[in-house]
């Protein structure tokens, strides 16, 4: 076996090995010497791999766009319209998210990283980025296929301004301690049909003047970022 393989397996099976121990024990019980010891790797190997817990998680934060995006994809049809297509990916990331909502706190902490961070952690800053990209891509597939069209003047932006909705419903889904979190699923149930007709609406003078408004502070915000 390869030394790029052996260190791929090593690398995997610390991170499936944590997630285990995550679930089964809880985030903060959790150490990196216990994780070691279960993959039975030395401590001072499990740290060249991943320098922290919040490490193993960020690591895990790069894999979940893809797996939404694989869910979500093929539940958008051309020429739904946009409140199915939010409710149904906003559902589909709930999904995927469900087994980790123990430590769901860290996950949002490395989907908004803090220029703050320390350098060692860049890499996984920048998966965060790649990540939010991903995520953006896929609302942009559901504006595309969706019918009717959102006004010109908001379509470029819908797809970020979507892409917030979502890490709004993921905010509150961390907080959401009801069974199953079932608020969390009955906020989507209510939050994408409204957010559809806001886009509907914004084809009217006066909400249209609104939005706009909102997106132009919007790109404002993010041209200084």
């Amino acid at each position: 076996m390869a030394a790029t393989d052996k260190s791929e397996q090593t690398r995997r099976l610390l991170l499936e090995t944590a997630l285990e121990l995550f679930r089964s024990q809880g985030y903060a019980k959790t150490t990196m010497r216990s994780i070691a010891e279960a993959a039975e790797v030395s401590v001072g190997n499990a740290y060249y791999y991943f320098r922290s817990k919040d490490e193993l998680v960020a690591e895990l934060y790069r894999f979940l766009p893809d797996e939404h995006r694989t869910r979500s994809l093929p539940l958008l049809r051309e020429g739904h319209n946009l409140g199915e297509h939010l409710r149904l990916i906003l559902l589909a990331n709930l999904e995927v998210m469900g087994p980790y909502h123990d430590f769901g706190a860290h996950f949002m902490r490395t989907a908004m990283p803090s220029s703050g961070r320390v350098p060692a952690y860049s890499r996984h800053a920048a998966g965060a980025g790649v990540g939010r990209a991903k995520s953006i891509a896929l609302f942009r597939q559901a504006v595309t296929r969706s019918r009717p069209q959102p006004p010109l003047a908001i379509r470029d932006d819908l797809p970020e301004l979507l892409w917030l909705v979502h890490m709004g419903v993921t905010l509150f889904w961390i907080y959401d301690r009801s069974p199953g979190q079932h608020r969390s699923r009955r906020l989507v149930e209510n939050v994408a049909p409204l957010a559809a007709k806001l886009v509907i609406l914004s084809r009217l003078p006066v909400v249209r003047n609104i939005v706009e408004d909102v997106v132009r502070l919007f790109q404002g915000a993010r041209a200084h970022d």
